[in-house]
Formats: structure tokens, C-alpha cells, sequence
């Protein structure tokens, strides 16, 4: 096909258009403040029905909070064809010299460059609702859904990872940085590390995809490796922030309250990610999260209260999802307990260094604790204790093989407190 010469309108705002396999470098010798549009036809197979956006930032470095944005580009793939669009972007700090030297982009540059809360809603509107696609996504999303928090806007998309996805395809690769799917791709690059321009690398290396792969086979590995959170009801990334990073127990709620699935981890936060974003969730964590409305979460400060807390609460709540444990020829009724009344075991949570203590009595777990005097008062405000099959699993064998335990009768003795 011949190639047609870019129609050069204005270069803020104006409308530069050309055909799809115009190289790149040809497109742009250098990127203004502003450059919408260029409107070319999609490739004719596509993964699925949803708008596509490739998106690259420049930012004055690489911390979360501190650092600031100072250039977005914007490949928006749609039905009616490709839309580019790019801003530098004033960060209100200045930019360090190696940046500048990296990216080309001066402080004098940004210095009447709009800053992030001028273009905000402007690019909210081109990337609401559509993938989001970048190099390392992690960086961009995280920079921008920083950016629009700070102005009060939730920025929430599915997320996918080009790094990731070349893994997945390519796992007998080791490099999977751009500069390498470039060499590795025959792509053709125009100004690197300049925003619009790495994006548009991006949307280069989907159509080399399409080219190679079938749809059904490119469809299986974005699945792999999308962060699709609208799948998890209610819960958003925000919800996600808050859990702890340590051991602790989770409960996944469904419709009308009903409880769907207890899980516990030693890494709290991330096991729940991953059941409702990861990037190898399995077919049961999908429908799963399709039914999923909220969570809740108890940090437990160790791995044995994880356990405790967690048999306990699908002992009570029976979730529908949880697979519970078959019955044993050997599984008691009842037990003898040998201490002369509850016991308490320390656990730290490795995440904060609070020290935490569990109560069982007569394999019971009665709860959790902050202190011993606190586990004494939990102790004294429960019921007769009960035998509960699960505590006994758990811990019968660790106690006879020396688990460190804290009978509470002798620590209510040596304070001096009534037990």
C-alpha cells in the first residue's frame, strides 16, 4: 500500500491523520504540547468488542506520592479506528538533570504546560471504561490514579500488562522491556522514552500480536494476565489498600450478605489481589469473583491464628465455596485437655511487630488478645468452653510436639489479678 503523508493541522489540537502502516517516526519528528487525533482503521481482528487504550507517561522519577507526571500519551483503539493524543504536563517541581536527559523534556518545557488538574477530566474522558494497556503497568496506573486521587477522582480500570503479556507468550525470553520487543519485533520506534511515543510502540506490538496469534489464542493469554477489578462488586482498589500486608484471615461476601468463601494468608492483602486481580487466577477464583460483593478481613498477627480464626469462621458461617474438611476415623468428640485451665499463644506480626496473644481453653479458641491481662478478660467473659474439632487438629500435634504456651491461671497469679 502506498503510504500517505500526514495532513499537519495546528499543532495544538489539530488533527493529524495517516494510514495505519505509516511508520511511526515518519508520523512525528517531535511532539508538541498538545497533538489529538489521528484517526486511522483498526486492525480487522480484534481480541474482543472493548475500547483499547495504550498509554506511556513521563514522570521526574519513580516514587509513588512524590514524583509527578510530565508527559502523557494516548493510543485510543476503538470501532472507528485510532486515536493519538499527548499533553506534557507541568509538574509543579522541578525536573531532575538525568531525567531530563533521559526523556528530552526540560523544566523550560513544562514550565506553560498545563498542569494535571487542568487536563484531568479531558483525559478521564478518553481512558473511563476502556483497557488500559502500558509497559510496566503498574508504574503508569499507579502515577495517574495517584494523580486524579489527589483532585478527588477514582480512576479504576482494568489493567493490562505488556510486560507481563510478552512473558506469558514469550516465556523462553528473558528481556521483556520495550527496547527488547523492539529488537525482537521489528517494531519501529520514533522517540524513546517520550510518552506518545513509546504508546504508540504498544499498539505496534498488539497489531505484530494479531498478526501472529489467533484470537482465541491471544484472548487466553490476556485473560491469564488482566486485572479486571470490576469483577469484584463493591470492592475497589481503595478496599484492597486497606487490608493488612500479614497473616490474617479473609471472608468474601455475596449477594444479600450470604458468605461465598473464607482463605487465610500469610500475606494478607496479596492473596486477596489475587483472588480478585490476578494474573494466573484459576477458573474457580473467576466465577468466584463474579459473585463476590465485599470483604472482610481479621489481621491475626501469625500463622497459627490464621488457622485458628479461619476453621473457627467456616465452622460458624459454612461458606458455599469452601470445601470442608471430611470426617476422620480418629476425629474425637471430645479431648482431654490437660492444662488446669486456658492458655494463651504469643504470635508477632511480622508486618507491624505488635505481639499478639490466642486463647484456647478445652479446644476452644476463645479469640485474640494485645495483652495477657486483656486474654485473661477474654477468658473470664466466655461462656464454658466448648470442644471445637478444628482447634484440636490444629494444634493438638504442635502442642505435644512443644508449642511455647502462656497458662493464663499462672500469669493471672503472678499479677496478682483474680482468676
Amino acid at each position: 500500500m502506498a503510504k500517505t503523508a500526514w495532513n499537519r493541522r495546528g499543532l495544538n489540537g489539530g488533527e493529524l491523520k495517516c494510514p495505519i502502516d505509516t511508520p511511526f517516526a515518519a508520523r512525528i519528528a517531535s511532539i508538541p504540547l498538545l497533538a489529538v487525533s489521528a484517526v486511522l482503521p483498526i486492525v480487522t481482528h480484534s481480541v474482543s468488542s472493548e475500547t483499547l487504550v495504550f498509554v506511556d507517561l513521563e514522570t521526574t522519577g519513580g516514587t509513588f506520592g512524590v514524583d509527578r507526571i510530565t508527559e502523557i500519551g494516548v493510543v485510543e483503539v476503538g470501532p472507528a479506528g485510532v486515536t493519538q493524543w499527548s499533553s506534557l504536563v507541568n509538574p509543579q517541581q522541578p525536573i531532575p538533570f538525568f531525567i531530563q536527559q533521559l526523556t528530552g523534556i526540560s523544566d523550560s518545557m513544562v514550565r506553560n504546560a498545563p498542569t494535571f488538574e487542568a487536563i484531568a477530566h479531558d483525559l478521564l474522558a478518553r481512558l473511563e471504561g476502556r483497557l488500559f494497556i502500558a509497559h510496566n503497568a503498574r508504574f503508569d496506573h499507579g502515577f495517574l490514579r495517584g494523580e486524579f486521587k489527589r483532585i478527588g477522582i477514582k480512576f479504576q480500570p482494568d489493567v493490562l500488562c505488556t510486560v507481563q503479556l510478552s512473558r506469558a507468550i514469550y516465556p523462553a525470553e528473558r528481556r521483556h522491556g520495550l527496547d527488547a520487543l523492539i529488537e525482537r519485533h521489528a517494531l519501529v520506534p520514533a522517540a524513546r522514552h517520550r510518552a506518545l511515543a513509546d504508546a504508540d510502540l504498544l499498539w505496534q506490538f498488539w497489531q505484530h500480536l494479531h498478526r501472529v496469534f489467533s484470537v482465541d489464542a491471544l484472548h487466553g493469554y490476556i485473560e491469564q494476565v488482566a486485572r479486571r477489578f470490576r469483577l469484584a462488586g463493591d470492592i475497589d482498589e481503595d478496599t484492597i489498600e486497606q487490608i493488612p500486608a500479614g497473616c490474617g484471615i479473609y471472608v468474601f461476601y455475596g449477594e444479600d450478605d450470604v458468605p461465598l468463601y473464607v482463605g487465610r494468608s500469610v500475606r494478607l492483602r496479596q492473596r486477596v489481589r489475587a483472588h480478585l486481580s490476578g494474573v494466573k487466577r484459576s477458573a474457580k477464583d473467576l466465577r468466584l469473583a463474579e459473585l463476590i460483593r465485599r470483604v472482610e478481613w481479621t489481621a491475626t498477627g501469625g500463622e497459627i491464628g490464621a488457622m485458628l480464626v479461619e476453621g473457627r469462621s467456616v465452622a460458624r458461617l459454612r461458606p458455599a465455596h469452601n470445601r470442608l474438611s471430611k470426617a476422620r476415623r480418629d476425629d474425637p468428640s471430645h479431648a482431654p485437655w490437660t492444662y488446669p485451665g486456658a492458655i494463651a499463644i504469643e504470635e508477632t506480626d511480622a508486618a507491624t511487630s505488635a505481639r499478639v496473644w490466642h486463647v484456647v481453653d478445652a479446644w476452644q479458641y476463645l479469640g485474640m488478645a494485645r495483652s495477657l491481662d486483656e486474654a485473661a478478660q477474654l477468658r473470664a467473659a466466655a461462656p464454658e468452653a466448648c470442644f471445637e474439632l478444628s482447634t484440636y487438629r490444629i494444634l493438638s500435634e504442635r502442642l505435644s510436639r512443644g508449642l511455647t504456651i502462656v497458662p493464663l491461671a499462672a500469669a493471672a497469679c503472678l499479677s496478682g489479678e483474680p482468676i
